[in-house]
């Protein structure tokens, strides 16, 4: 048997990169909707929101069940929201994103990364909640992989997480005293640490920057589609700060790989 050549592993990483994606999107929506509300993520069984019955293997394979489907539960024929395709779809692009960067063992990296920004957006939006659980990991994956590059870069990220927490800790402090309400919680400090810890503090700037724009831009969006500006409506942060990292760690130069 030939032995396996370079290449070769890294068509087999991407392959697996692409194979795992939507399964990985599928346990990401499951967990995006049970987590807030205090509910197992491993152990529940997944069923049918309108009738309870149990979805068997038949059911439960990603993007294809939903198409053969037609999008209905076959017990009830209820409708099966195209949430779960959609963040499928979402997993397996970050996927494909990835790989037009990345090659090999940083491919699965990244894509891991996506995923898990892609989550802790999907749980932040639905429920202004950035939990530690994930946050922290990711934070120390960072670091970890930096680490692997040597001491500079893993002193880069380690002022990076350090600036990061700080830096929005402070904006929230501030907010607080002066207009006497919360504004910024603390999860977007830790997870703008997350982003010093991969792209080191000299990408923080352009982290907040893209962030920002973003949530500008979308707030512009949302008043032009209901014909007026809601400042008082709440916005969550997260996904902006999850985006504006993406950005930088893809076409920055991260201290983690």
């Amino acid at each position: 048997m030939a032995p396996v050549t370079p290449i070769d592993q890294t068509s087999i990483m991407t392959g697996t990169a692409f194979l795992v994606a939507p399964f990985i999107g599928s346990f990401l929506a499951t967990a995006a909707l049970r987590l807030p509300a205090a509910r197992p993520v491993v152990r529940g069984r997944s069923a049918c929101p309108h009738c309870a019955s149990r979805l068997g293997a038949r059911d439960l394979v990603p993007i294809l069940s939903w198409l053969v489907l037609r999008g209905r539960c076959r017990h009830c024929d209820g409708a099966i929201p195209g949430y779960y395709p959609g963040i499928e779809l979402a997993a397996l692009g970050i996927a494909v994103w990835a790989a037009t960067v990345f090659a090999g063992g940083p491919l699965l990296v990244a894509a891991a990364l996506g995923w898990g920004l892609l989550l802790l957006a999907l749980i932040d939006r639905a429920s202004f909640w950035l939990p530690n659980i994930f946050t922290l990991p990711l934070a120390i994956a960072g670091l970890a992989c930096a680490a692997l590059r040597g001491g500079d870069a893993l002193l880069d990220a380690a002022l990076g997480a350090a600036v990061g927490y700080g830096l929005l800790a402070a904006v929230a402090w501030a907010y607080r005293r002066v207009r006497g309400r919360e504004g910024l919680g603390l999860g977007d400090a830790k997870l703008l640490a997350v982003a010093g810890a991969w792209v080191g503090w000299q990408g923080l700037p352009l982290v907040l920057l893209a962030a920002s724009l973003a949530a500008l831009a979308f707030v512009a969006a949302l008043a032009m589609r209901r014909g007026r500006f809601d400042w008082q409506a709440p916005l969550p942060f997260g996904p902006f700060l999850a985006a504006g990292l993406w950005l930088v760690f893809l076409y920055g130069e991260p201290v983690a790989l």
